[in-house]
């Protein structure tokens, strides 16, 4: 069990230093958890609820602006119906039980993917939470639900053919910003940090465009198992590193400098 004072001394360690704008979290290993134990595989998913919740409360407390959590792939919806049912009971659940914890601390839903395809019993009260939250301005929670990367980027792009039939903008004037507006990620802050847990090295269709400068973590734990401690350790980890963005260290380095002297 995580002692309440060491986690709460963590947080203000890692309030100190500079918080990625954006956090993607690919959330696996919630079946195998389950199996493990003998346990039905939505008991796994149950219990990565649980994760859900306290990884959102402390990335709230510590400040994060943008927090994505990969929650239901596109490709998902191939499992067992007894499964996909069972996940999107669990989802309903959470959009009902967290309404008030999140409209209390400012959070604002966003929700990301083919959303369409969910049933009308998720997709109300996610829209409800969505617009009742619309003009929260904390921490922005975004859940990608019946999403894949590749399928972004082929709604962007359709997006984009439709503008250049319609004579809206030609081909070759087409910029990298033109094809970012038509992402459904477009208004978030940019991927700093994405993790994926459950000693996995994949990142499995998640942000595909977004992860291009995005640091990334493969934390050794199932979901279920992934809880503040957790997660702190990996901001913690992020902060140690250095962001060059193609430049050099030692051009980092004077750019810090400058900043200094500012």
């Amino acid at each position: 069990m995580e002692r309440p004072a060491a986690i709460s001394a963590l947080e203000q360690q890692v309030k100190l230093r500079a918080l990625p704008r954006h956090v993607g979290i690919i959330m696996d290993g919630n079946g195998r958890w389950a199996e493990m134990r003998g346990l039905p595989r939505l008991e796994g998913h149950r219990e990565g609820s649980a994760s859900v919740r306290e990884v959102t409360r402390v990335a709230r407390r510590v400040g994060l602006s943008a927090l994505t959590l990969y929650a239901f792939s596109s490709q998902n919806w191939a499992r067992p119906a007894e499964e996909v049912a069972g996940l999107m009971d669990l989802l309903r659940e959470f959009l009902v039980s967290e309404y008030s914890e999140i409209l209390d601390n400012g959070i604002r839903l966003n929700a990301i993917g083919e959303v369409d395809k969910l049933p009308r019993f998720v997709r109300d009260p996610l829209e409800r939470l969505r617009v009742d939250s619309a003009h929260n301005q904390g921490m922005v929670l975004t859940l990608a639900l019946s999403y894949g990367g590749r399928e972004e980027l082929v709604h962007a792009a359709r997006q984009l053919a439709h503008a250049v039939a319609r004579g809206e903008v030609a081909p070759e004037r087409i910029a990298e910003q033109d094809f970012e507006a038509q992402l459904w990620t477009r208004g978030l802050p940019p991927l700093d940090l994405v993790v994926r847990t459950s000693g996995e090295f994949r990142i499995s269709n998640f942000l595909l465009w977004q992860m291009a400068y995005a640091e990334l973590i493969f934390a050794d734990v199932a979901w279920p198992d992934f809880r503040s401690e957790a997660f702190l350790r990996c901001l913690q980890q992020y902060q140690q590193r250095e962001r060059r963005f193609g430049l050099t260290s030692a051009q980092i380095q004077v750019e810090e400098t400058q900043r200094a002297k500012a």
